[in-house]
């Protein structure tokens, strides 16, 4: 057997001109996807001057793609499943085509015949001693063209990894083969700058201990990867990955010990990167190279508990519409596997998607947070599957929220520059209401850095910042007080909160003022139990300051810590000291006040005392 296929091999074994000249007049050719392309096959093809009428079909390549160009159009169709830059030009001038799909259906598209292949151009390893040959960095949809084209070539490269899982294709089943000894394409690894290292910081937030993990490749999955270094048992289901994630493995962060399908391995279909990447990936029995058909399938990433999928997007609209594919008209980019993992992700137990951006395009000229989507653009992603969006200015939960509250969400994480215009024109769509309350244009990022989990006699507390969003949740919480708590807190018996009230609340700056809410699971959604708030005044430097526990869990040192947290934020940014007014039956407050470990200044009058505590020298107070 052994001698049976090495002669066969070598008898298929031929030039790149002789191994191309099966491809006729009106002939469907498959070419290699990513960095897996067959750069040599690619190149004899495209210098064919004796073809008509081929066309070329592949999701993205990093090559040069020489049969897009201008010059041999006439010979060659690009038809790209997913644009890439070597090809966007001549889609955009009507020289190739583009064929929107989501990634898990294009395997099928060729094994039912909607788009029969004629030849199959693609990159594989040299057989090994059983005659079975990988291909490598790309299985995606290559393994689909290789099982239904009526002709397969393969490059075969010594370079590229032999990888595990579904990749391999035996001697048989290739008509021929050329060889490449040169070195398979690599894609430079890319450096997050300041903006992508603080949305990967958001984004990271997100992910609990034991989650599995989808994301592609770039700046800002290279951020959010970077953020990862404190998570525990972190698992990879994913179409792709690059060289961001091999710290990750290397310093026992991604294990998939906990993953609830393919335990113990991290699942792609391709990935792109530097040549430390292959080698890392080598017949290396931790990853399993599985065809999109499967690691795409919706229903089979469903079966990964907490599936977090990150995806990017070109614009989002203030209903939560997100156009992924096109600049207005303009096809950039393509649907890929963004649908695919952001159901499979909303159908898993414990998952979430997330739409990770930049708040801004063009250097800063143009918000990618709109009020309706450009003339022309796609929607890739609807407004219902959506779930978190992501800028370095925040998040915006949008899953089970109204358009009102979407569009104060998405207004708020938008760049400051553009936050006046997006409130104006989300009043005049009739999305808020027209005398809702703008919050500062200016001021500081979200600061995820105040986030914490915290446990309090068996009760574990999410601690966070208030958001624009959270008006419910402040609603929800004024009305589970009691009628002495509200009098205690307000100073007054009230029985409603105003609109303008709660939106006060909710519409913070983070610099001159800070609020700071205790939440507990109640569900798949949040109860608010605590919620702290100083209002510094820029005249004296002391700041207003206010704190609620629910009744249930008081005198379980919840307040206390809260309390604290919040001297130790205000101190951080410049804050002089707290002035507050309690009642003088409100002994709890006033405890907090006196164990707070700075000395208390306070005055009766009119049943209150109005108590000052002073931190010392410190920082100046934060000024205009």
């Amino acid at each position: 057997m052994r001698k049976d296929w090495m002669s066969r091999f070598a008898a298929r074994t031929v030039t790149p001109q002789e191994a191309v000249a099966c491809v006729r007049r009106g002939s469907r050719v498959f070419v290699g996807s990513g960095c897996g392309e067959p750069v040599l096959l690619v190149g004899a093809l495209s210098e064919r001057p004796d073809v008509e009428d081929v066309e070329v079909l592949h999701i993205m390549t990093v090559g040069h793609a020489p049969y897009a160009k201008a010059e041999v159009t006439r010979r060659f169709r690009a038809n790209a499943f997913f644009i890439g830059s070597n090809v966007r030009d001549a889609v955009a001038h009507g020289a190739a085509d583009y064929t929107p799909i989501f990634l898990s259906e294009i395997p099928g598209l060729f094994k039912t015949r909607r788009v029969p292949l004629d030849v199959a151009l693609v990159s594989t390893t040299p057989p090994d001693n059983h005659g079975f040959c990988s291909l490598g960095v790309s299985v995606d949809v290559v393994k689909s063209a290789v099982e239904n084209a009526e002709v397969v070539v393969a490059e075969v490269n010594p370079t590229m990894p032999r990888t595990h899982g579904a990749s391999f294709v035996h001697v048989d089943d290739i008509d021929f083969f050329i060889h490449n000894p040169h070195p398979i394409l690599e894609r430079p690894v890319e450096t997050p700058d300041e903006v992508s290292l603080r949305i990967g910081s958001f984004c990271a937030s997100l992910v609990d201990h034991g989650s599995t993990l989808q994301m592609g490749i770039g700046g800002i999955p290279n951020a959010v990867l970077a953020n990862l270094g404190n998570k525990i048992d972190l698992g990879l289901h994913t179409e792709m990955f690059s060289d961001g994630l091999i710290p990750l493995v290397e310093g026992g962060v991604v294990t998939c010990r906990r993953k609830t399908l393919h335990h113990n391995k991290a699942v792609t279909s391709f990935c792109m990167g530097s040549r430390r990447l292959y080698d890392f990936i080598d017949d290396n029995p931790f990853f399993e190279f599985l065809p999109s058909e499967f690691t795409n399938d919706p229903f089979v990433i469903a079966r990964n508990d907490r599936m977090v999928s990150i995806n990017s997007a070109l614009q989002v609209d203030l209903t939560g519409q997100v156009c992924a594919d096109s600049i207005g008209t303009r096809f950039y980019s393509g649907i890929g596997g963004q649908v695919d993992f952001i159901r499979g992700a909303a159908r898993s137990a414990g998952g979430r998607s997330i739409i990770a951006i930049e708040s801004t395009a063009k250097q800063g000229t143009l918000s990618r947070i709109v009020p309706t989507l450009a003339e022309g653009a796609g929607v890739v992603t609807t407004r219902g599957d959506i779930h978190t969006i992501v800028t370095e200015y925040g998040v915006a939960e949008l899953r089970g929220r109204t358009v009102r509250e979407r569009a104060l969400s998405l207004t708020s994480i938008a760049h400051p520059d553009f936050r006046a215009d997006l409130l104006a024109a989300a009043k005049n769509r009739k999305l808020v209401a027209v005398d809702q309350v703008p919050w500062p244009e200016k001021g500081r990022p979200y600061p995820v850095e105040l986030e914490s989990r915290e446990k309090f006699k068996g009760t574990e507390i999410f601690f966070r910042p208030l958001r624009p969003d959270d008006e419910r949740l402040v609603r929800d919480f004024f009305y589970s007080h009691s009628a002495e708590t509200v009098y205690q807190r307000f100073g007054r018996p009230l029985k409603s909160l105003t609109p303008k009230e709660i939106q006060d609340q909710c519409a913070l700056d983070y610099d001159a003022e800070m609020a700071l809410a205790g939440l507990v699971k109640d569900g798949e959604a949040h109860r608010m139990v605590a919620l702290a708030r100083y209002e510094l005044d820029r005249a004296t430097g002391l700041a207003e300051v206010a704190l609620a526990v629910a009744e249930d869990l008081q005198g379980k040192g919840v307040g206390t810590w809260l309390f604290d947290r919040l001297i130790r934020t205000a101190r951080e940014r410049g804050v002089r000291g707290f002035i507050g007014r309690v009642l003088a039956g409100n002994t709890k407050m006033m405890g907090l006040f006196h164990r707070c470990g700075v000395p208390v200044e306070s005055t009766l009058a009119d049943g209150a005392y109005t108590v000052t505590i002073r931190f010392g020298e410190g920082p100046p107070a934060a000024t205009e």
